[in-house]
């Protein structure tokens, strides 16, 4: 389990790799747990200057692992919503490197990086209403600040999926790479960020986050509270059932 989560600081960079390939990086309840501890060590480590996140070289992830998903409990902080607490309340600049796709909040958490690289394969996609779900990770508020509402609508509520060039031009992603070039290119963007003055580098991530941090915060909540109930709901059990069984959901008689 405790290599599915890959963390090393190197160059006083952390790299956060999520390393699942044969569930493509499908994101359990310990892994999130893995991912938080390690943003929550990051804000207090001096050998750590910025965040690295990554999948493997095929894929970033595949969002929630829907069998584990489905098996937890009700009640208690939800393990991905801890992790996207830590992740939108990071002190150290993050970046990402999305090679391949990057499914539900494998694109919400991207919302809270401060800079976004992909390669030329990267495919993102916010499936929520599709799974009887809603949005999740501050994206209701986010995604419609950065595109406009009618766009940001066309995005969660139909659910297709979207390649680099279309994250680019919405802002999701700050550059493009060819693939055999991502990690390297994403890792120097890294260093660097690490070789600047630290302190003047979290003020400015401070400001530049001070004037959505409270209602980002708010509107997180009420996400994961309509999530939560969406959740236990009988859409989503016909959406995973579908899943489960290979076949097409039937939401007609809802």
């Amino acid at each position: 389990m405790a290599d599915q989560v890959l963390v090393e600081v190197k160059d006083r960079v952390m790299w956060i790799r999520m390393n699942r390939p044969e569930k493509k990086n499908a994101l359990t309840g310990a892994m999130y747990h893995a991912m938080s501890e390690a943003l929550t060590q990051s804000a207090t480590d001096a050998a750590v200057r910025a965040v690295l996140i990554t999948g493997t070289e095929d894929c970033f992830t595949a969002g929630n692992d829907l069998v584990d998903f489905a098996n937890a409990k009700p009640g208690g902080p939800a393990p991905a919503m801890t992790f996207l607490q830590a992740i939108s309340t990071a002190a150290k600049p993050v970046i990402a490197a999305v090679s391949g796709v990057a499914v539900g909040i494998g694109t919400t958490m991207l919302l809270h990086c401060d800079l976004v690289y992909a390669g030329v394969s990267a495919k993102f996609h916010l499936p929520f209403v599709n799974l009887g779900l809603c949005a999740e990770g501050g994206s209701s508020l986010i995604l419609p600040a950065m595109l406009g509402q009618h766009r940001a609508a066309e995005l969660l509520l139909f659910g297709d999926p979207f390649g680099p060039e279309t994250a680019k031009e919405f802002g999701i992603v700050n550059q493009i790479f060819p693939e055999a070039e991502l990690w390297a290119s994403a890792g120097a963007k890294a260093q660097q960020l690490a070789e600047k003055p630290p302190a003047a580098m979290r003020a400015t991530k401070a400001l530049l986050k001070s004037h959505t941090s409270a209602t980002l915060a708010e509107t997180m909540q009420r996400e994961g509270n309509q999530f939560g109930e969406l959740l236990q709901g009988p859409e989503a059990r016909e959406a995973m059932t579908a899943f489960m069984e290979r076949r097409k959901p039937d939401f007609s008689r809802f």
